[in-house]
């Protein structure tokens, strides 16, 4: 459920500086609304129709309070502040009081002219310099540095290997003799078949995977510490007086100090 927290002020540089410390306290400046300080010379017919009136009338209703609240709220300047739970709001709520917020039901009892009326006639005017600082908000965050790819495949090679081989041939020779034949002739004196073979050496290749290498892929993780430095800003705000002699001299020059 949101929860939304109006304040309404006197002069647009009040509702800045109420927004400047919400954001400082924490409030998203998303979820901020302002309208600046715009006095308005429409008729009441145009009031009635108008942003200011709308904002109020889906606020309180149609009745003479959201009546009330829109003509005081067009000679100043709101601030709107839509807090995500109740204890936001409440914590919304006391900062814009601090900073000067109106309270709309204590202005609204009695006759509405835009401004408070006391005993006699009073005028001010003023101007509000926000005094801002900055603070410097350290973090880390995980970025790529570098990093390794390994990658496999499977590459040829020619290999060479000298390897001495026997081979047997049979040869055949016949020759002429004329002599008496013998015993052993006359026994081998038949029919037959005699056989010799021949045998060769031949080169028998085998191939065998052996591991000769691993190669193991992994990170550690080292910290060190490091030193940030850097620079923040913010506003330095010097209140001089004119002195007596500073004011004669500009009175007798014909300037006139400004009403600050």
């Amino acid at each position: 459920m949101s929860h939304t927290v109006v304040g309404v002020f006197e002069t647009s540089n009040e509702a800045q500086t109420a927004l400047q410390q919400l954001v400082n306290s924490g409030f998203e400046r998303d979820n901020i609304d302002i309208a600046p300080q715009a006095a308005s010379k429409a008729t009441d017919h145009d009031k009635d129709n108008d942003s200011i009136g709308s904002f109020f009338r889906n606020l309180f209703g149609s009745d003479d309070r959201s009546k009330h609240y829109s003509d005081y709220a067009r000679t100043g300047a709101i601030v709107t502040v839509h807090a995500k739970s109740a204890q936001e709001a409440d914590r919304a709520a006391g900062i814009l009081d601090r900073n000067g917020a109106v309270d709309l039901d204590e202005r609204t009892s009695g006759p509405v002219t835009g401004k408070e009326t006391t005993g006699r006639d009073t005028a001010s005017t003023g101007t509000t310099i926000p005094v801002i600082e900055e603070e410097m908000q350290v973090g880390k965050r995980s970025m790529e540095t570098g990093g390794v790819r390994v990658r496999s495949r499977i590459i040829e090679r020619p290999v060479e290997e000298h390897l001495r081989l026997r081979e047997e041939h049979v040869r055949v020779e016949r020759r002429p003799v004329d002599r008496p034949a013998t015993d052993r002739d006359i026994n081998s004196f038949k029919e037959g078949d005699i056989e010799m073979k021949e045998h060769a050496e031949v080169p028998i290749v085998n191939k065998e995977a052996r591991v000769v290498e691993e190669v193991n892929v992994s990170k550690g993780v080292e910290e060190h510490e490091e030193n940030i430095r850097d620079t923040v800003r913010k506003t330095d705000v010097e209140v001089d007086k004119f002195t007596e002699e500073e004011l004669k001299r500009r009175r007798e020059g014909g300037d006139r100090p400004n009403n600050v």
